[in-house]
């Protein structure tokens, strides 16, 4: 693969992270099936324009794999983070944006041993960066590298 190749496939597969966790929210914010919310963002939001923005080209079949995968192993997923939250934190704290970045970190570390640990990390620690101050994305890192150290030996 070219440098070019491998460049274009980062950068989609970073885009994916991102839609992942906005689908994620989306799916545990309204009342909506995988199957629909797999074709809405196919079909309205990856590599579209929005209100003027136009959204990065992502890699829809790794974009179908973490949405998917987090969905169809929510229960295994949410026992490794719980796990690794301090004794005064529970998941039902967690903002609902901060949930969907673990969740898809967690799956990747579980299901995707193809993509590197410091990758995982280093990419939803950017989605972090996104959404929250930097207190919260030292926090993202410090989970996904403690479920790392658990799942990837």
């Amino acid at each position: 693969m070219s440098a070019n190749n491998a460049s274009a496939k980062s950068k989609s597969r970073s885009a994916a992270r991102l839609a992942s966790v906005q689908a994620l929210y989306q799916m545990d914010m309204e009342d909506i099936g995988i199957a629909r919310l797999l074709n809405e963002f196919h079909s309205h939001r990856l590599g579209q324009e929005i209100e003027d923005a136009q959204y990065a080209d992502a890699d829809p079949d790794f974009f179908d794999d973490v949405v998917s995968g987090v969905d169809a192993r929510r229960a295994e997923i949410d026992e490794l983070v719980d796990g690794k939250l301090g004794e005064k934190w529970k998941m039902d704290r967690l903002d609902k944006t901060m949930l969907q970045i673990l969740r898809c970190g967690t799956y990747e570390l579980i299901a995707r041993p193809d993509v590197p640990t410091a990758t995982v990390i280093d990419e939803y620690l950017d989605v972090a960066h996104a959404f929250f101050d930097k207190k919260d994305a030292k926090f993202v890192n410090g989970l996904l590298d403690a479920v790392a150290k658990d799942v990837r030996r």
